[in-house]
């Protein structure tokens, strides 16, 4: 890394505390000093992207982890909403999610998602 080099911002949207837990267990664990923003649903997930509520000064994040199965606006939802809108469709996404199926994994390519990864249960 360069001296001007800057840390990222990074927006993981997840529900689970736990999941959230092990995300910033790896960053601290591979010294991944990047900046970890938490979104808790899909909603929360919106509200910071377009710095409403509580997130008005939030910074634009330069890579979203998103979660699929999430409460209020899943994340789905949130991947369309992004990747359809002019001013935020450049933020690469990366699913990371639980889930295998193969129509979630088609969607979320079709959604523009940058890549798809699926978590390991244990």
């Amino acid at each position: 890394m360069s001296s001007d080099a800057r840390p990222i911002d990074v927006l993981l949207v997840e529900d689970d505390p736990g999941d959230e837990l092990i995300t910033r267990e790896a960053f601290e664990h591979n010294k991944i000093n990047n900046t970890l923003h938490v979104a808790r649903d899909g909603q929360e997930g919106l509200d910071f992207l377009y710095r409403r509520g509580d997130y008005e000064n939030a910074p634009r994040p330069d890579l979203i982890l998103l979660d699929l199965n999430l409460p209020k606006d899943d994340g789905r939802q949130l991947l369309e909403k992004v990747k359809s809108d002019i001013e935020l469709c450049d933020i690469p996404i990366v699913v990371l999610t639980t889930s295998s199926a193969q129509e979630d994994i088609l969607r979320s390519y079709q959604l523009h998602a940058n890549a798809y990864v699926t978590k390991p249960v244990d």
